[in-house]
């Protein structure tokens, strides 16, 4: 049996450039090249037909270690919490108030970006600290 090491984490949005710009600029990924024999992505959107136009968006990890993330556009709002989220590892090895202090960091920085805070979970003896924010269109992820 084959083991899978690769996978794309997909996100249903509204506007999948706008949310995938701002995952670009969270997580330090790029947007590919567009594909063979256009000059930009806007030549290629223009050569699809209307109702595909800006329906999806990609971006990658520039050391290809990351998946990459896909972004689809869907008729419908979203209406519920996330079944999956990502946590935003930017605390790693940390604790207490100096793993307190890059959280908040990386928060302000994400909120200038259009990002909102939820709430901050406090270390409870079990987990240590977290912060739970939205992207620009309301999917909940954790700055951990």
């Amino acid at each position: 049996m084959a083991v899978i090491r690769k996978f794309q984490v997909t996100f249903d949005c509204a506007e999948p450039e706008r949310v995938a710009r701002f995952w670009c600029e969270v997580l330090g990924y790029e947007v590919p090249p567009p594909p063979e024999g256009f000059t930009s992505w806007d030549d290629f959107v223009r050569s699809l037909p209307p109702e595909r136009q800006d329906s999806a968006f990609a971006c990658v990890d520039p050391s290809g270690e990351g998946p990459r993330l896909f972004f689809q556009r869907v008729p419908e709002g979203k209406v519920a919490k996330n079944r999956v989220h990502l946590d935003v590892r930017v605390g790693t090895g940390l604790v207490g108030a100096e793993r307190l202090a890059a959280l908040e960091a990386e928060c302000t920085r994400l909120v200038a970006l259009g990002a909102e805070r939820v709430r901050l979970l406090v270390a409870d003896g079990v987990n240590e600290s977290c912060i739970v924010m939205r992207d620009v269109e309301g999917n909940e992820f954790c700055l951990d």
